[in-house]
């Protein structure tokens, strides 16, 4: 009986944890969630250069159609 209190316990703290992150992350955007200049966030994934089959920097593909 003790162990099973114990259980739900710890359930509803990780529960309540998660969403109390989840909350977090989703009304005080850390820094890390920002958006470059050009509106690219942060952690874009690499493209794939459909001439060479290299991966490309999104970054870099939208400077190559800006002309910079």
């Amino acid at each position: 009986m003790l162990m099973k209190r114990i259980t739900q316990g710890y359930v509803a703290i990780v529960a309540l944890a998660s969403i109390v992150g989840l909350i977090y992350i989703y009304t005080v955007r850390p820094k890390s969630m920002f958006t470059t200049r050009d509106g690219v966030p942060h952690y874009t994934p690499r493209v794939i250069n459909p001439d060479t089959g290299k991966p490309l920097d999104v970054g870099e593909l939208i400077r190559h159609y800006r002309g910079d």
